[in-house]
């Protein structure tokens, strides 16, 4: 775990959402802040030494600038995958959700690649979002 909060640190590019190659026009909200089409092309920035971090949507149809979030990596027996918690805050990083957020699963993490996906119920049924990002920087 230590290892992947290192390689997690930096700025990454949103590049794409896919809904796990479900058929059909999906109408999905990320994180209770915005469409999914808001979101592709957003940057996001992780900073492992004190665990916050940001996300900044900069497509103009969108509501603009920066979300802030801090973000955990909890300890877990399986060693194939594993999760990382994002709970929104305010820029002072005081939460903006009464201490609650998002669990997503880190299905692939290099130094330049990462594939969050999350499992939501739509009409009883699993339904799995997948976001690919890829490094810009340090």
């Amino acid at each position: 775990m230590k290892q992947s909060r290192k390689t997690l640190k930096g700025y990454w590019n949103l590049d794409n959402i896919n809904y796990n190659n479900a058929p059909g026009v999906y109408d999905v909200t990320l994180f209770g802040d915005a469409s999914s089409e808001c979101m592709v092309g957003s940057t996001w920035r992780f900073i492992p030494n004190n665990n916050f971090g940001n996300y900044e949507i900069t497509d103009g149809s969108c509501a603009l600038g920066k979300r802030y979030f801090v973000w955990s990596i909890p300890a877990q027996e399986s060693a194939t995958s594993y999760d990382i918690l994002l709970k929104p805050t305010d820029e002072k990083m005081n939460s903006t959700m009464n201490n609650a957020g998002f669990r997503l699963n880190i299905n692939y993490l290099s130094e330049n690649e990462l594939t969050f996906t999350q499992t939501v119920q739509v009409d009883g049924k699993p339904f799995t979002i997948v976001m690919n990002f890829s490094k810009i920087s340090e």
